[in-house]
C-alpha cells in the first residue's frame, strides 16, 4: 500500500527536528545516527534513504530565524519580521533574550556547535559558514552605523550575539550571564546604530513561568553552596 502524499516530507521533518534537539542538547559528535532515529521514532535503515551522513543532515539542522520562516514561532513571546526595517534590532534581541537561554533544544545550533563544527569535515564547517553568512546578510541590510562597511559591523554583531550567548550558558551565575547577554545586545545595538529600547532579559515575562525557566531556577537554588537569604 503506498504512503500518503506528504509522507516523505514528514518523515525528513521528523529526523531533521529530532537531530536539531540532539545536537544542541549533547553536540554534533555526542549523537549517533542511532540516536537520531529512535528519538525520531524510526528505525537507523530509514536514515539512508534521506540523507547521506551525518554531515548532510546537519547542513539541514543549521538553521535559524534568519534562515527559517518557521523559527519565529519557537521561542514563546518572540517574533522577528525579517521585512521589517527593524528586523536588525529585533533579531539582536531575540538571540540575546531570556527565551533562546532557556529553551536549550530550540537554540540557534550556531549556539551549541561552534566547538565541534572547528573539529569536523569540510561539509559541516561550510553549512556553518553559509547560515553565518545569511545571518550577516539579514543586519547588514538595517545598519545604520556607516563608520565602517556595513557588513564589517554586520559580522561584529552577529559575533557578539553567538559569543554572548555562548559565553552565557557557560557560567554558573545566572545572575551574571543575563548581565553579560544585556551588555552583548547593548554593544550590538551600538554597533548597528540601532535605538536600544528594552534589554533581552528585562521583556520576558512571558518565559518567567516556562518550564525550562523554572527548571533552571530550581537547579540553582540547589547549587552547592548557595544560601537562603534573610
Amino acid at each position: 500500500m503506498p504512503y500518503p502524499t506528504g509522507h516523505r516530507d514528514q518523515v525528513r521533518s521528523r529526523i531533521v527536528e529530532s537531530a536539531r534537539q540532539l545536537f544542541n542538547l549533547n553536540g554534533f559528535e555526542g549523537v549517533s545516527v542511532d540516536s537520531i532515529m529512535a528519538h525520531a521514532g524510526l528505525t537507523r535503515g530509514a536514515f539512508y534513504g534521506y540523507f547521506e551522513s551525518k554531515s548532510d543532515l546537519y547542513a539541514e539542522v543549521l538553521a535559524c530565524f534568519f534562515t527559517d520562516p518557521n523559527w519565529k514561532n519557537r521561542w514563546e513571546g518572540i517574533d522577528v519580521d525579517l521585512a521589517s526595517p527593524d528586523a536588525g534590532p529585533q533579531i539582536v534581541r531575540a538571540y540575546l533574550s531570556r527565551q533562546h537561554f532557556d529553551d536549550v533544544e530550540n537554540s540557534c545550533p550556531m549556539v551549541a556547535l561552534p566547538s565541534d563544527v572547528a573539529r569536523s569535515d569540510a561539509k559541516v564547517k561550510t553549512a556553518f559558514e553559509n547560515v553565518f553568512r545569511a545571518m550577516v546578510t539579514v543586519l547588514g541590510r538595517e545598519v545604520r552605523n556607516m563608520a565602517q562597511p556595513p557588513e564589517d559591523t554586520a559580522m561584529a554583531i552577529a559575533s557578539l550575539c553567538i559569543g554572548g550567548m555562548v559565553v552565557a550558558r557557560s557560567l554558573n551565575d545566572s545572575r551574571f550571564g543575563d548581565r553579560l547577554r544585556d551588555a552583548a545586545a547593548h554593544a550590538a545595538l551600538v554597533l548597528g546604530g540601532w535605538s536600544l529600547g528594552a534589554h533581552p532579559s528585562s521583556n520576558n515575562s512571558s518565559s518567567e513561568k516556562s518550564p525550562a525557566h523554572i527548571k533552571r531556577v530550581r537547579q540553582e537554588l540547589r547549587r552547592p553552596g548557595r544560601r537562603a537569604k534573610r
